[in-house]
């Protein structure tokens, strides 16, 4: 074998042990793409330069981190992330999902990393302490499209007309205008609208209905499961999730303490 050969030999055997070289590189650093809707501060929102930002959007950098690949936060509607997951247009749901039964017929949930429950924020002129008091006739509920009230009402309000919108400000609004006596949403963000409204509607924030928060994920993906749920036990384990607390809820955090009621986070 001629030297010149034997270099263009020793040439192509240094880039074919380079090329393999690189693809467990290239696959440990597949971007992991997230999806959520960026309209659910201070969980799922944007920042003053309009950068994903929120206490599920650190949650899935930090997952990020733990499995080695970039992330790809994906901004979409609420109730448009289940298909996109199913269909592979995202790998990861974190938006503040509750893991249901009905949920669970079609995609996978992590363990559940955070608890909350279903209360109501009223206006301020509507008597009642219940939600038995609102499912009346007469009364008007507010209820956003995909979420787990917009399930509730549709399974348990026999009474009541149920107002189903498409965003929170819109339901928010329906009770501070009074064409809606009640809107049915989460423990935070009722108290968040309530301060926001303060003078035109009050929160009940005592839980009808208690609910977990968890990680979509697609059907059959259990490595990708179990990596998920070691991460979240670690990131509790190490104070992760009280650090973004004191960062994103510290005001919340101090209220409910007041109130007597638990901090889910």
């Amino acid at each position: 074998m001629s030297n010149g050969i034997k270099w263009l030999f020793f040439i192509a055997l240094v880039l074919c042990l380079q090329m393999a070289a690189s693809v467990p590189a290239r696959a440990a650093g597949k971007p992991l793409v997230v999806g959520m809707e960026l309209a659910y501060p201070p969980f799922e929102m944007t920042d003053a330069s309009g950068k994903p930002d929120g206490v599920s959007v650190q949650l899935a950098y930090e997952l990020g981190k733990a499995l080695g690949r970039p992330v790809e936060i994906k901004n979409m509607a609420f109730d448009g992330l289940i298909p996109a997951l199913k269909t592979g247009k995202i790998d990861l749901i974190i938006s503040s999902m509750t893991a249901t039964a009905e949920r669970a017929k079609s995609i996978d949930f992590s363990d559940p990393y955070l608890s909350t429950g279903l209360c109501l924020l009223v206006n301020k002129k509507v008597p009642g302490s219940t939600i038995a008091d609102f499912d009346q006739p007469g009364r008007a509920i507010a209820v956003k499209k995909g979420t787990t009230g917009h399930l509730y009402a549709s399974n348990n309000l026999k009474k009541a007309k149920v107002l189903v919108l498409d965003k929170e400000a819109a339901a928010v609004l329906e009770v501070v205008q009074g064409k809606a006596d009640a809107f049915i949403y989460d423990q935070m963000s009722t108290y968040q609208n309530f301060q926001r409204n303060r003078e035109t509607t009050r929160p009940i924030l005592k839980p009808f209905q208690t609910e977990s928060w968890a990680i979509g994920l697609r059907k059959g993906n259990d490595e990708l499961k179990a990596k998920v749920n070691r991460f979240l036990f670690e990131f509790r384990k190490t104070g992760g999730f009280g650090k973004l607390g004191d960062r994103y809820l510290k005001e919340e955090k101090d209220a409910f303490k007041q109130l007597g009621y638990p901090f889910f986070l």
